[in-house]
This record gives C-alpha cells, structure tokens and sequence, in this order.
C-alpha cells in the first residue's frame, strides 16, 4: 500500500471536515442574520453559500467513511470513488447554489425599488467571514495534501471561495453605504459566478474521473519509460490507466522474447508491476499482460489454431510411425506468426536407435507439412526418465 492507509485517511479527512462543518454552521447563521438585519442582500447570499458547505461537509464524511471500507463483492477495487462522487456531488451543488444566487440578485437589480441599504454591521462580518474562511482554507488544504486527497482538496477550494466571495460582498457593501446602490446586488451575482465557476471545474473533474479518464500525458511517459527500462522487455503497447479516488490503475502489454518459458514470462511481469508501482506513487494496481509479438500491429497468433491439447491429439496421430512413439519426454507449442511452432524433447536413446538426427528431424516434420496450422519442428534430446 502506497502511501497513508485507509484508516488514516478516513480519520483525518472526518476530523478537518466536522471542524469545518461547525466553523461553516456559525458563519451561515451570522451572516444569514447579519444580512436580514443589516439589510445586504449579498450577505444573505454569502450566508447560503456557506449553508451549502454544510451539506457539502456532509458529503463529504459520508464519503470518507465509505471509501475506507475494504474491497467486497459488489466493490471489488474497493470503494475510493466514493470520494470522487462525492466531489462530482459538490461541483453540481455550487452551481446550482450559484444560479439561484444570481437569479436572485438579477431580480432586484431590475427593480430598483428592491435594492437594499447595508448597515455597518454587515461590513463587520463580512470580514469575519474573510478571516475565516481563508483560516479553514489553509487547514483543510494542508491535510489534503499530506494525505493526497481530491476530495478534500476540492473542500478547501470551497473554503477559499467563500472567502473570495465575502471579499466580494465586503466591496459591495462598502460601495453601496457610500453611495453605490446597485453595488451590493452586483456583487452577489459576481459571488454567484465565481461559485458557478468553480463547481464546474470540480464537478467536471470529477466526471472525468468517473469515466475512466487516463492520467497526466507527463505520467504516462514516465510510466512507460521505467518499464522499457527492464533488460527483458521489448516493447510497451496498449498503456492505459484510470484514476480511482486518490489512487490510480493501470494495465499494459509488455512484448518479450517469443521463446521463454511461462516462469521466465511471469519473472518479468513481476518486474514490470514493481517497475510500475515505484513510478508513480499513486499506482495501486497494475495488470501486466505478456506477449511473444506485437498484438497492436497484428491480431494475436492463437487465433483460430487448435488449443493444446487439440493440437496434441493431431501431433499424436501424425507421428504414429516416427519409430520413437512413447519417448516423447515433453513437447512444447510455440503460437508465433500465425502458426504452431513445435518443440520436442525425445530420449536420448531414441537417437542411438536410429543414428540419424536429420532423419528423425524428417520423420517428425514431414507429416506436418499437409498441416497449415503447424510450423517448424525443432528436436532436443535428453537423457531417458
């Protein structure tokens, strides 16, 4: 496991969340107060944004609970995308609190006689609310970082906007009480943009993620340069990964040498997972599919010729009279170029037997020739069992 473990994470996130969440309850109620009372309209705006930070903290704990739990049957890579819906779930909260914030104020700057007049008090808490805010922000974002958490990043930006909006609403307000009365509804629909704007840029993000969209081109090079940096490998194709939640996936087809042995095969699949993993810290799973050719230029050899043990039955039958029946100690098949390339270790003393090499080489490959399925044969010889 790279990284902090689920437990960890779980607990950090649930504890900057609710100390945001009590921080975002007292600045809603003050400034949804302060803005009926003191009369701005954009306060009362700023208020419901941090209203919305409310049930985006809620959001939030339930996805961290939830994405520490361990893998099971119905999630079986584990369930860290609950942080990534929980993201997409707070992008289309801010913009749809950001529409109605903006349709509101739209509303009263057409009708002039709507517009309020702030009182000082609301200058006050607006810059409460800057304060903060913007305390919250580096908090969160802080926590975010040490535990490479989206979703609590996305939260601390969402902190950050209220504090850029009640820097909005501390003009407006300013502006209105010196004389400017449309100033305080420009300003809500100005908050109300920039809200929109970063829920969109959450919320698509998320999406993003959601559908399986690869990492950073700059990742996927290094992915790829540290694989083909194994002695054993040939070539990379077929390289693609995903992100989930804050961790990321991956599958490639690496191309070695067409003749090593499964063992041999599964050695440098091992080597290119571990590869892999130690490039990016973030890799959580990897799958290594290992071919004898190039399956992106070519369809795979296998295709459409005999499994193994339809091919030895044929094998069989084809060498009835070869003179060596019975000896064969192991017999190896080779799907290269479209056809079955076959390796045959015969006893030793079937080779004093006959005395001739090249004739048993013939005897074994002449009834294959009428056999388009098959290759070359290649004959070795070992000591009798």
């Amino acid at each position: 496991m790279h990284g902090h473990s689920h437990d960890f994470r779980s607990a950090e996130t649930k504890r900057v969340t609710i100390v945001g969440a009590i921080v975002n309850l007292v600045l809603a109620a003050v400034k949804i107060g302060a803005g009926v009372i003191g009369q701005s309209q954009s306060l009362i705006a700023d208020g419901i944004h941090s209203l919305s930070d409310l049930i985006s903290d809620g959001l939030v704990l339930f996805a961290a609970t939830h994405a520490a739990s361990a893998p099971d049957e119905e999630h079986p890579y584990g369930h860290a995308r609950f942080e990534t819906a929980a993201t997409f779930g707070l992008g289309i909260l801010l913009i749809a609190v950001a529409v109605g914030v903006v349709w509101d104020a739209g509303e009263r700057l057409f009708s002039p006689e709507e517009l309020l007049q702030p009182q000082m008090i609301t200058l006050y808490i607006a810059a409460f609310s800057i304060l903060s805010n913007e305390a919250l922000y580096w908090y969160t974002i802080k926590v975010a970082d040490r535990i490479n958490s989206p979703m609590l990043r996305a939260n601390a930006w969402h902190h950050r906007s209220d504090a850029i909006s009640s820097i909005v609403v501390l003009v407006g307000i300013a502006g209105t009480m010196a004389g400017l009365p449309y100033l305080d509804a420009i300003a809500a629909v100005l908050v109300g943009l920039m809200v929109a704007r970063i829920g969109w840029e959450l919320g698509f993000g998320a999406l993003q993620e959601l559908v399986d969209a690869g990492l950073e081109q700059q990742k996927v090079d290094q992915l790829r340069e540290a694989i083909l940096a194994i002695d054993d490998v040939r070539d990379v194709h077929m390289l693609r990964t995903r992100r989930h939640g804050h961790l990321a996936a991956a599958d490639v087809h690496v191309q070695v040498d067409p003749w090593l042995s499964v063992s041999e095969g599964h050695m440098i699949s091992v080597a290119v997972e571990q590869a892999a993993r130690n490039a990016l810290e973030e890799l959580e799973d990897v799958t290594v599919h290992i071919d004898p050719e190039d399956d992106e230029e070519s369809p795979p050899s296998s295709i459409g010729l005999p499994t193994r043990s339809e091919a030895l039955d044929i094998l069989e039958r084809a060498w009835m009279t070869t003179g060596c029946d019975g000896r064969w100690q192991q017999v190896q098949l080779h799907y290269l170029q479209g056809q079955i390339h076959v390796h045959v270790y015969l006893a030793l003393s079937c080779l004093h037997e006959m005395g001739d090499a090249e004739a048993i080489t013939r005897h074994f490959s002449t009834p294959l020739e009428e056999l388009p399925e098959f290759g070359k044969v290649t004959i070795y010889y070992s000591q009798d069992k």
